[in-house]
């Protein structure tokens, strides 16, 4: 289920005649081999099983794809490697066998010093992501529980019963957290009121998570919310940060599987995720929900690469 990287994806203009801090993605990403320097790792998950398990629209499985040919041309201003990881591919509805084999590719690129930033695919990849991540922690914590921070900036609480889908992986994580005897600590930022019922509210009460409004993550209320995310980044070791692109609002990001109704204004997801890249606690991070068919110019592909450059720091 694993492919390895498609470099015809990577290419660009090319500004040689500026010399070499004309760079851009294409020119500096490579193919991530065993034994390559620590840097970010860019790792897809194709896979439409959890948005359709979820009634969404389906064409997320065409998001890796779409974001390395967003990204290929953006400028070059890194100083550590990144390489492409390549995708996980789930064909038809193999969704578990597709997380499963998600969670075992994570682990070893954190066990090789990686950061690993992932593309979805739906938001069910945030849970094959969390099940690598709490594997690699497992190996070197100990007896002692680490304390792993879930930071969600989506319309979705994304907690929902049943089979595993798109709209599940929180309460699955949860569910493993609680196998483990581990902590659950899960904070949402941009939560639609109209798009989650008051069961899911409920259910986000039972587990002691924490999540702020949309129409409370503005502009004028930024420095609330991240002063708000800062204080439960406090409480943990390290992060997993996943942001769902439905978190924008649809004219931004039309090209996502549930457009939003509001939606949360790009400079203010981007502080976000900025203050959670500053507190230096970022394990991995990932993007959900890309889904190209609907994605007018391509507007939500290049908002996605520059979130994924942004994860990459």
């Amino acid at each position: 289920m694993h492919r390895p990287a498609d470099l015809t994806l990577w290419s660009g203009r090319a500004d040689a005649e500026e010399g070499p801090r004309a760079l851009r993605w294409h020119q500096a990403v490579r193919p991530l081999l065993d034994a390559a320097a620590p840097g970010m790792a860019l790792l897809g998950f194709a896979c439409d099983a959890g948005v359709e398990r979820n009634h969404g629209r389906p064409g997320a499985s065409e998001g890796p794809a779409a974001l390395r040919r967003a990204m290929a041309n953006l400028a070059w201003r890194r100083t550590a490697p990144a390489w492409d990881a390549g995708d996980v591919v789930v064909e038809g509805d193999a969704l578990e066998e597709g997380q499963v084999e998600l969670a075992a590719t994570v682990t070893r690129l954190l066990g090789a010093g990686h950061r690993p930033v992932l593309v979805g695919g739906g938001h069910e990849v945030a849970f094959g992501s969390f099940v690598g991540l709490a594997d690699h922690l497992a190996r070197h914590a100990g007896a002692r529980a680490p304390a792993i921070g879930v930071v969600n900036l989506d319309a979705h609480l994304d907690l929902r019963a049943g089979r595993a889908s798109s709209g599940t992986p929180f309460r699955q994580i949860a569910e493993a957290c609680a196998a483990r005897h581990w902590p659950f600590r899960y904070h949402c930022l941009g939560v639609d009121e109209g798009s989650n019922t008051e069961a899911l509210f409920d259910t986000a009460r039972r587990l002691g998570a924490s999540w702020r409004r949309d129409r409370a993550t503005t502009p004028a209320r930024l420095d609330e919310a991240a002063a708000e995310l800062a204080a439960f980044l406090a409480t943990v070791e390290r992060v997993h940060l996943t942001v769902d692109l439905d978190v924008l609002p649809a004219g931004v990001a039309p090209g996502v599987s549930a457009p939003a109704s509001r939606g949360v204004a790009l400079e203010v997801v981007e502080a976000l995720v900025d203050t959670v890249v500053a507190s230096g606690k970022l394990a991995l991070g990932e993007v959900a929900e890309l889904n190209p068919r609907f994605d007018a110019d391509g507007r939500t592909a290049r908002v996605a690469a520059r979130l994924v450059e942004q994860l990459g720091r």
